[in-house]
């Protein structure tokens, strides 16, 4: 008897599977927590949202023009733009912008920062740890967890904050929850804030930087000054509170991306992706839609096309046809930065398979009798 993959729950609106790196329920109509959080944004008194958004601002603001009115993590991609256009151009605030760069920044994604420090009133943090600790964290990413960016995730969870707390500002600002844009963790109603908590277990999948710190690549707690997050006790003494910009003003990156390219000549990528169709998103980091996105689906069976093809799907520019042939014909694709990758890390394409293998979800992976794997395909469904 041929061996079967295991059979995969899908969105019936989006293109979302049931196992996913953002968790995801169901309702009646087979209708994802993701699609449903998304249509909340329908019914939100946005005039009002705006005007509590104004109310904290007020708050929070230098009064004596001092310090900073608020810290801001940014990478330099559209959404950074479009928060910070929001921030500095409409309201008037002094903002100092933290963005962790991981050393493998793509040209286009330098000029895109360099525009934003051309544009915006604010002082600009552009912080890059040691290059051999970053080589480490890559290969100690994929050893642990399958992600050789996780160091990217701690670094932009943690920097802005401890820039914030060094400097004595009280307020930091992120664009959107993505586990509640994506995933429906949380509704637009909640008001949901950052927590260290949210930043350790979701954004960080539950390691910090002393879990990185070991004999094997001889990494020390000097190497993690960066991205050691303030005691509670310092928070509570600060009053540090983080918010995020996406439950006072929606989130829609179309129109964020429209908008940027209008105003300040936002650049797209110079040329296609392998693993996905839009140019307009992860452009930083020359990796980010390559050898890590290829992880989320060595692991998920998924990858950066289905998120951009969901987003896109929800703001009504794609039908989910549409959809499924982009997730059918990218997120399979091999990544075209992969030799790139191993001569940076030192290591062979025969130990990267062998480590990637380890993390491949049994709900979704499985070997048959060739020895090849194979998992369920959302086309083989409709």
């Amino acid at each position: 008897m041929a061996i079967q993959a295991p059979k995969i729950r899908y969105c019936t609106r989006c293109v979302y599977p049931g196992v996913a790196a953002t968790p995801l329920t169901f309702d009646e109509k087979g209708v994802c927590s993701g699609c449903r959080t998304h249509e909340e944004q329908k019914t939100v008194d946005w005039g009002r949202r705006r005007q509590m958004f104004e109310k904290l601002m007020d708050r929070y603001r230098s009064k004596d023009g001092s310090n900073y009115d608020l810290v801001i993590a940014v990478s330099g991609g559209k959404d950074s733009f479009w928060q910070s256009h929001l921030l500095t151009k409409e309201f008037g605030l002094k903002v100092l912008f933290v963005c962790y760069a991981e050393n493998n920044h793509t040209d286009v994604g330098m000029r895109n920062i360099q525009r934003m420090k051309d544009n915006f009133k604010g002082d600009f943090l552009h912080f890059t740890p040691e290059v051999n600790v970053l080589q480490k964290l890559n290969r100690m990413g994929m050893l642990q967890m399958g992600d050789p960016n996780w160091h990217t995730h701690i670094g932009i969870m943690t920097l802005p904050i401890v820039m914030a707390a060094k400097f004595g500002v009280k307020l930091f600002i992120y664009g959107e929850h993505g586990f509640m844009n994506l995933g429906g963790m949380h509704s637009y109603n909640d008001l949901v804030e950052f927590t260290k908590k949210y930043r350790t277990e979701h954004m960080c999948r539950g390691f910090d930087w002393f879990d990185f710190c070991e004999e094997t690549e001889g990494l020390t707690p000097q190497d993690f000054i960066w991205a050691k997050y303030p005691s509670d006790e310092e928070i509570d003494r600060l009053g540090l509170r983080g918010i995020f910009i996406s439950n006072y003003f929606g989130w829609n990156q179309l129109d964020h991306l429209q908008k940027m390219i209008d105003l300040y000549g936002f650049e797209l990528y110079d040329r296609p992706f392998a693993r996905t169709y839009r140019l307009d998103s992860n452009l930083n980091d020359i990796h980010d839609n390559g050898v890590h996105d290829y992880m989320k689906f060595i692991k998920f069976g998924y990858g950066r096309a289905t998120d951009h093809a969901c987003r896109d799907i929800r703001n009504g520019v794609m039908s989910r046809a549409e959809g499924i042939e982009k997730v059918r014909g990218y997120d399979a694709a091999q990544p075209e930065d992969m030799s790139r990758w191993l001569e940076y890390t030192g290591w062979t394409r025969e130990i990267f398979d062998e480590v990637a293998d380890r993390f491949r979800d049994p709900r979704v992976w499985v070997k048959n009798e060739s020895g090849t794997w194979i998992k369920d395909n959302i086309w083989d469904h409709d």
